[in-house]
């Protein structure tokens, strides 16, 4: 497994992470430090509250930032309220939430930055931690495109230990879980995934792999970078070739995955081409 309580707070373009905190004080530290990192890089900051109003952020934010006054007036860093991201009418719409990340892309671009830095206080859906769960798995799905960095702050005086272990499960990244990455492929179509897979984020890669079931003809999913898979995770992959037409899902591994889809009968489905043999 993978240890990542520090990266989460520099992710990577593509990367969703959930990150549990306790307190006032640890809040402002993690929202300090991920701006900052999100300036370095270049990309836009996208701070979404809810718990507190964009002003009250900004008022304690901006004197911890350097040159956070200048960043905000060039478009760099945008603090904006969940209610008007997350919502329409008092009710929570998963379509407005993607249009409005999609926005803020094209205005990063317009800007010459890198991508989307998003920092999001969970505390959006506590009163529907089922909902909230299901969305942020089918959210996964615009990671692959890697323009969207989003870091999910969720508070764990107000989520409970069973809310907050469901919400890191359906992330791909999350403290003291295995670190998974992937990316959409189109040459041809398929994905590409590297790091590590485990019963702590096997539901995130279930949500990865969902999308694969519908793609026309055959898909090839790069796992070649994957350091390590378990049996019930490399299982997934079966799961997907069994919704899609015989021969048409394509693994290529290195080969300690190959062994463990060996094991488990996955090349009986799948067909599996050790990078060796590609």
């Amino acid at each position: 497994m993978v240890h990542v309580a520090g990266s989460v707070l520099d992710p990577d373009l593509g990367d969703h992470v959930c990150l549990p905190f306790d307190g006032e004080r640890e809040r402002v530290r993690a929202t300090r430090a991920f701006t900052v990192n999100g300036l370095r890089r270049r990309t836009k900051v996208l701070i979404l509250t809810h718990a507190e109003p964009p002003e009250r952020t900004r008022a304690w934010l901006a004197p911890l930032v350097p040159g956070f006054a200048d960043a905000e007036a060039a478009g760099q860093v945008e603090i904006v309220a969940c209610a008007q991201t997350h919502f329409t009418a008092g009710c929570f719409d998963p379509g407005r939430v993607l249009a409005e990340l999609a926005g803020a892309h094209t205005r990063a671009r317009r800007h010459g930055q890198h991508g989307v830095y998003a920092l999001i206080d969970a505390s959006w859906g506590a009163k529907d931690v089922l909902g909230q769960a299901a969305f942020e798995a089918a959210a996964n799905e615009l990671f692959g495109e890697r323009w969207l960095a989003a870091v999910c702050q969720y508070d764990r005086n107000l989520f409970s230990r069973e809310c907050i272990d469901r919400a890191a499960a359906v992330h791909p990244i999350s403290p003291e879980q295995a670190l998974l990455r992937f990316a959409h492929t189109f040459a041809p179509p398929g994905l590409r995934v590297w790091g590590d897979i485990d019963l702590t984020n096997r539901q995130a890669f279930a949500s990865v792999l969902a999308r694969l079931e519908s793609v026309p003809g055959q898909v090839v999913i790069d796992a070649s970078g994957l350091d390590f898979i378990d049996a019930g995770s490399a299982q997934l992959l079966t799961v997907t070739a069994m919704a899609r037409p015989p021969g048409s899902t394509v693994v290529v591994c290195g080969a300690a995955t190959a062994r463990v889809l060996r094991l488990i009968r996955g090349d009986e489905l799948l067909v599996v081409r050790r990078v060796a043999d590609v």
